[in-house]
């Protein structure tokens, strides 16, 4: 494979790039500037924040169980591409999932035994 095979792929990332920058450079010049108090506040709902969020405090628990899901959706991610090419890669590749199927399971049973994965704390 030679650079000039290349060059398509290059060019399609430079107008990305390009078209990205040129449209928040227009938009920071169009849009209006007008930062006060009350418009800097927290607002969710229909409702001036209350409690810890008021305060910019979130609960760990929930970014914990969030990435968590994650990690698990990526597991499924790689498990549907591997199961099409199972009958090519054989019992080495069967091995290799199983490895990592077990790795995955061994940090699941970290994280439910540190009780990551209860959220009343």
């Amino acid at each position: 494979m030679t650079a000039m095979e290349f060059l398509p792929v290059l060019f399609m990332i430079a107008g990305v790039v390009l078209v990205a920058g040129v449209t928040l450079f227009v938009s920071s010049l169009l849009r209006p500037s007008n930062p006060y108090p009350a418009k800097n506040m927290p607002y969710e709902c229909g409702m001036d924040a209350a409690g810890e969020a008021a305060a910019g405090r979130f609960r760990v628990p929930f970014f914990i169980l969030a990435i968590l899901l994650v990690v698990f959706d990526v597991e499924a991610m790689f498990l549907f591409p591997w199961a099409v090419v199972l009958k090519e890669i054989g019992l080495v590749g069967y091995i290799e999932m199983i490895v990592f199927i077990l790795l995955l399971l061994v940090g699941f049973a970290y994280a439910w035994l540190k009780g990551a994965l209860e959220w009343e704390a």
